[in-house]
């Protein structure tokens, strides 16, 4: 039997990182994925040493500094992560011929007008989250790597820290919970996100011809943090898992350090162009979730 060809995996312990290590790999792919314990994000000679030390097929970059109100006053850190890993992960591949993939956000968008934001639209991040994710595409657009940038919104799982985990964990001493109205996105699963991102990076190891650029992924379909908590307390409470009443209130009533997005909508039309992709409903994938942490519907 020949010998698999590695993806390396930055991000081991985060959500998406998770999902990756987990993930089914097609016949011939394995997946090293290392934690900031393996693999020091500050510093880029070790980062670029690790991928020239190995014949990687590809490099997915699901590393992040995502502390969206602790980066307002942590700005050397998230930039640190968010920008100059990137930069020298994409540099080394563009010197080893490697591809890479690039986890990106839809915080580099001001999120202040309707409709799907498309990849090409303007982009004005709000914030030093926001700004810092930005850096880290800029960097690898231009390292010369071939890469694909992929933005994604409201990465929700069985693991980590997430909005999902955050419900379950709260609503047992509170009955009522104040959720913000005003701001909607579509819930993404890093399970799907997790194989969205294999596929293109399998495709880009096996096809020199593979579609490059920019791309978006979230599950499908629309609703605001008020309306996915109802339905994390709808799903929970089929599962005999905890449940809560929701009250929507808007974002003036729930100041943060740090501004947010009011429309997170991401169109993953050119994703599904280029590589087949069709992202399946976020209730879909909320319900995958709910399984793994609470148990099945009763």
């Amino acid at each position: 039997m020949s010998t698999p060809r590695q993806i390396l995996v930055t991000g081991a312990n985060g959500q998406l990182g998770t999902e990756l290590a987990r993930l089914a790999w097609p016949d011939g792919f394995e997946v090293v994925a290392l934690g900031r314990d393996a693999l020091d994000l500050s510093d880029p000679a070790a980062l670029a040493a690790k991928v020239a030390e190995h014949p990687w097929a590809a490099v997915i970059n699901a590393a992040a500094y995502t502390a969206v109100d602790k980066a307002e006053s942590d700005q050397v850190a998230a930039w640190t992560v968010n920008a100059l890993a990137p930069a020298a992960l994409a540099a080394a591949c563009a010197a080893a011929g490697v591809p890479i993939v690039q986890v990106s956000t839809d915080y580099v968008f001001a999120g202040d007008r309707a409709g799907a934001w498309q990849v090409d639209d303007p982009v004005a991040p709000l914030g030093v989250y926001g700004a810092s994710k930005l850096g880290g595409e800029l960097a690898v657009r231009t390292s010369g790597a071939r890469h694909a940038i992929v933005r994604t919104a409201w990465v929700v799982s069985a693991h980590g820290n997430n909005f999902v985990r955050t419900m379950l964990r709260v609503a047992p001493n509170n009955p009522v919970l104040r959720v913000v109205d005003d701001q909607s996105g579509s819930p993404t699963g890093a399970a799907d996100l997790a194989q969205a991102l294999a596929t293109i990076a399998v495709r880009l190891a096996e096809d020199a011809d593979a579609p490059v650029g920019t791309f978006h992924f979230s599950n499908e379909g629309a609703v605001t943090w008020a309306g996915f908590a109802r339905a994390i307390f709808a799903q929970s409470g089929l599962r005999g898992g905890p449940v809560a009443d929701v009250t929507p209130i808007a974002t003036a009533d729930y100041p943060t350090p740090a501004r947010r997005p009011a429309n997170s909508l991401l169109s993953t039309a050119t994703l599904t162009a280029a590589y087949g992709i069709v992202p399946r409903p976020w209730d879909a994938a909320l319900a995958d979730i709910l399984d793994e942490l609470i148990g099945t519907r009763i």
